[in-house]
């Protein structure tokens, strides 16, 4: 069994065909659409720079948050620190992060981030899979552990989007 092979093609199945497609001509207004008051979103603070609000802990109940939330948590916190931890990424620091203020931005960089993190799980060898990650991750787990919480988090987080999505089309917006 090649678990590498396994693990990267639960992602690659969804991500080619269900969660990319979905994503697909994402506009701006789209982007940056609030469901409702209060949301969690990227906003701009000047100078061209955006960022994404966040705390933590987060607080109770979560705030909903917007496609440009969960989109940009896909891109920085789950690929491109994940990559820059594991796979030779441009480092990553949530404070200092070139948070994406389009659409077409945040594709870009989610791309970009996938595909480093498909080649990346593809060259995990056996050893590589079972070696702890607890050295540069909030926890203590095997490499492969990570892998599957990545795969459900750009599930999840998809699947989030792909809805909002949905609601924004039946609203009337796009």
């Amino acid at each position: 069994m090649n678990w590498a092979a396994e693990l990267g093609a639960q992602l690659d199945w969804h991500w080619t065909n269900q969660l990319r497609p979905r994503l697909e001509g994402i506009s701006d207004e789209e982007y940056f659409w609030e469901p409702v008051p209060n949301c969690w979103t990227v906003r701009a603070v000047g100078g061209g720079r955006f960022v994404a609000d966040w705390a933590f802990p987060p607080p109770e109940p979560p705030p909903v948050t917007t496609m440009a939330w969960r989109l940009c948590h896909i891109a920085g916190p789950i690929l491109a620190w994940r990559n820059a931890n594991h796979f030779g990424g441009p480092a990553f620091d949530i404070q200092t992060f070139d948070w994406p203020g389009s659409a077409r931005a945040a594709m870009d960089l989610i791309d970009d981030g996938y595909e480093r993190w498909r080649s990346g799980v593809a060259g995990l060898d056996e050893a590589a899979l079972g070696r702890d990650v607890g050295g540069v991750e909030p926890w203590s787990a095997p490499m492969a552990a990570l892998v599957l919480h990545v795969n459900r988090e750009i599930i999840h987080h998809g699947a989030e989007v792909a809805l909002l999505r949905d609601l924004f089309r039946a609203r009337g917006g796009g």
